[in-house]
């Protein structure tokens, strides 16, 4: 652990010591008031990738005293999203980007693949959703079967009664699901369309369901960093739509969030939460990534301004009126950590001090020096909002010589309370659970 991730797991496990949450409490960029520095931009951006290399036999993450880290499942390929069945088992989507997606992105597109590819994301998606089933309750999954394949780089899962929507990354597609089966035979059918296209810049998708099961909501992110593609490719995108399912009528819930991806419902306060990755090539401590509850109808600000009224001066024409509506994010996550999981502890497995708080899966930075990100980080909720700084739970994804052993994705809950973690790099899935399970 180098000695940011130290300083900032210091700081969090003194917070909850003496319930502390003054604003010096938080490292740089995290908390609910971020101190923002002034851009700093540059002809080329940053890249520092961490370039991909497999775990040792035997080697793991690291967690805090109190937990035990084991693979619930390994050998995968590209498992980047989570989702658990009523009966226990865990769906994972093990995806990768569309084949074209970013077309005529030019020099700096071509550049990018490069790089991704070194960092262990070039590869061909697998689009397919696998099954996994733990059926003698030991932490790891003894049966693994093809549950729905020949999808179209597939992310987001919900199940709401006896259906199955998954997100493409062009469409939700419905399946017909029976508890207890270990494969889908038939071949679903469209939902809806989302937006995609040849210029398909952030293609994951995800989708939840409200409570009552009447209503999605899908994550759609930007088709730019910085609407460079121009506002008309940004029709319906940095977005999360809510769908009526008896109807199919759709509608733009919340917008101006540059590419959301994690979302789950705050147990205490029953507001949808979101994590957003923010823009890029303005500086090594901008724009903080965050999480947020969402309102309905609310402007977050992309493209023309972060983190509320702090205008991005790269995007012409302006939209004063737009600027001046922006809403202030709940919670900062830190620059260019790209913080993509989300999920709410709403079990009791754990100790009291993570019941109804949030932990992110932080898929790690390309292009800030020093690196971000690479962990898995724990933010403690009270009365339905942040109450703490934040705290890691599991790391040591990075090596000591700086190679990414592996990158967490999505995070979910299993039936047991455990926190499970996709790890695309790693081809493995995680399992932290208290020491005394």
């Amino acid at each position: 652990m180098n000695s940011r991730r130290l300083r900032a797991a210091a700081i969090a496990m003194l917070a909850v010591a003496s319930g502390a949450t003054r604003a010096d409490d938080y490292p740089a960029g995290f908390g609910p008031n971020p101190m923002l520095p002034a851009p700093h931009k540059s002809l080329l951006p940053t890249v520092n990738i961490a370039p991909a290399r497999a775990w040792a036999q035997g080697q793991k993450p690291l967690s805090p005293a109190g937990f035990n880290v084991n693979a619930f499942a390994s050998g995968l390929d590209h498992p980047r999203w989570i989702a658990t069945l009523p009966n226990g088992d865990v769906l994972v989507a093990e995806t990768n980007a569309p084949a074209q997606h970013d077309e005529n992105a030019g020099v700096k597109g071509m550049v990018m693949k490069k790089v991704m590819k070194r960092a262990g994301a070039g590869m061909p998606s697998p689009d397919r959703i696998t099954l996994l089933r733990d059926a003698d309750g030991d932490g790891v999954a003894e049966t693994r079967t093809v549950f729905i394949d020949k999808l179209h780089s597939p992310f987001g899962m919900a199940l709401v009664g006896d259906d199955l929507y998954v997100a493409d990354t062009d469409a939700i597609v419905r399946f017909k699901y029976r508890s207890g089966e270990t494969h889908i035979e038939s071949p679903g059918e469209k939902f809806i369309d989302l937006p995609a296209g040849t210029i398909n810049h952030h293609w994951t998708k995800n989708v939840i369901a409200s409570a009552d099961g009447k209503r999605l909501y899908v994550t759609i992110g930007s088709n730019s960093n910085a609407a460079e593609n121009g506002i008309d490719a940004e029709e319906g995108r940095a977005a999360i739509m809510e769908v009526d399912i008896a109807t199919r009528q759709t509608r733009l819930f919340a917008t101006g969030l540059r590419n959301p991806n994690g979302l789950s419902w705050q147990p205490q306060s029953g507001a949808l939460w979101t994590a957003v990755n923010e823009r890029d090539e303005l500086g090594n401590e901008l724009v903080p990534d965050y999480m947020t509850s969402v309102k309905d109808g609310a402007f977050y600000g992309w493209p023309y301004s972060y983190y509320g009224q702090h205008v991005d001066d790269r995007v012409k024409p302006q939209r004063a009126d737009l600027v001046q509506s922006a809403v202030v994010p709940d919670y900062a996550l830190g620059a260019h950590t790209a913080s993509l999981g989300l999920v709410f502890y709403d079990a009791e497995a754990f100790p009291q001090h993570y019941w109804n708080g949030a932990f992110i899966g932080q898929h790690g930075s390309w292009n800030r020096k020093p690196r971000s990100g690479y962990e898995v980080i724990f933010v403690p909720f009270a009365d339905g909002n942040p109450s703490g700084p934040p705290e890691v739970i599991l790391t040591g994804f990075l090596s000591s010589d700086g190679h990414a052993l592996g990158r967490p994705v999505g995070v979910a809950v299993d039936h047991a309370g455990n926190l499970l973690v996709a790890d695309d790099v790693g081809n493995t899935v995680w399992r932290v659970a208290p020491a005394s399970k």
